[in-house]
């Protein structure tokens, strides 16, 4: 069984257009290709619905209040379906949906892992950027870094909600990264896949990702600015331009962390439909490729 919620909020966002991005999933086509992969959904719905504004009181923390609403709400509600021993698929939205599937993973009993994949570590603090976005932040509250925002750590349990050792990143391009995020990825000897493995092999990059995560359960959460943005232009984040993996490549590392066992949840963020309706076919194989990932094991193992 995969439950799937919908985080519609784009708050903590650069700007508008992840609130959208649930409904533009189920439209096109994201429950269809989920059963018709063999498996058995269920639609919990949508979350409270946020969108960005400027927010002109914490320009360096924007929409605070907002994100810790919606980090609250998704930790409860996914607590809820992971306590059951079922699997959770969830649509943001921006990246601190993370944040809320790690929280619930906890409250549902068990000490979370997480494989980020990403194109930037998301390690930003208020005090280390001017861009004020959160969604550029989460993992420094994951990991509880110098100046993260007392508000947002102290909903997430105790500190900190993931420990170093049980973080994985994905598909980084080190070269997006600040200074500030580069000496913490050291000084925590944090585990990190780059891009260029993610690109020339999917399967083993996922397998190597694992290596961090593995033994106990985890959650995997994907930030689609990953991809190659001419391959799928379908990203908040536009400057992926030529780099980055396929829809294909990212099907085939996806494949390789749901078929785990212990994979109990994935998050999909930063989807900007806005940005997909230039190229709706992309979206469309996206969904497929999604499909083909998260189809059961029983099914993987026949075809």
């Amino acid at each position: 069984m995969i439950n799937v919620i919908g985080v519609p909020s784009s708050a903590g966002s650069y700007s508008a257009g992840q609130e959208q991005a649930p409904a533009a999933l189920r439209s096109a086509g994201l429950f269809e290709a989920l059963t018709g992969a063999g498996n058995d959904v269920r639609d919990g719905g949508d979350l409270t619905m946020q969108t960005w504004k400027p927010d002109r009181d914490r320009p360096f923390a924007q929409n605070l209040s907002q994100v810790v609403q919606s980090v609250q709400e998704l930790a409860t509600v996914s607590a809820a379906v992971l306590g059951r021993d079922e699997r959770l698929l969830v649509l943001g939205g921006n990246c601190t949906i993370a944040l809320g599937l790690c929280a619930g993973l906890r409250l549902a009993g068990t000490e979370p892992g997480l494989v980020y994949v990403d194109r930037h570590f998301d390690l930003n603090t208020p005090h280390s950027t001017t861009e004020g976005a959160l969604d550029w932040m989460g993992m420094a509250h994951a990991l509880d870094l110098p100046g993260a925002t007392p508000e947002l750590v102290n909903i997430l349990g105790p500190r900190p909600l993931l420990h170093p050792s049980r973080v994985s990143f994905l598909g980084v391009d080190a070269a997006q990264a600040t200074e500030w995020e580069r000496e913490w990825v050291e000084q925590l000897a944090l585990h990190v896949v780059p891009q260029a493995d993610l690109v020339q092999a999917p399967t083993q990059a996922a397998a190597a990702t694992l290596d961090a995560v593995l033994p106990g359960p985890f959650a995997a959460h994907v930030d689609v600015d990953v991809l190659d943005f001419i391959d799928a232009p379908i990203a908040e984040n536009v400057n992926g331009r030529n780099s980055g993996p396929s829809i294909e490549q990212l099907e085939h590392a996806l494949t390789q962390l749901w078929r785990q066992p212990d994979c109990r949840a994935l998050s999909v963020g930063e989807l900007n439909p806005v940005h997909a309706a230039a190229d709706p076919d992309s979206l469309i194989r996206f969904i497929a490729a999604l499909g083909r990932a998260l189809a059961p094991r029983t099914v993987r193992a026949v075809d």
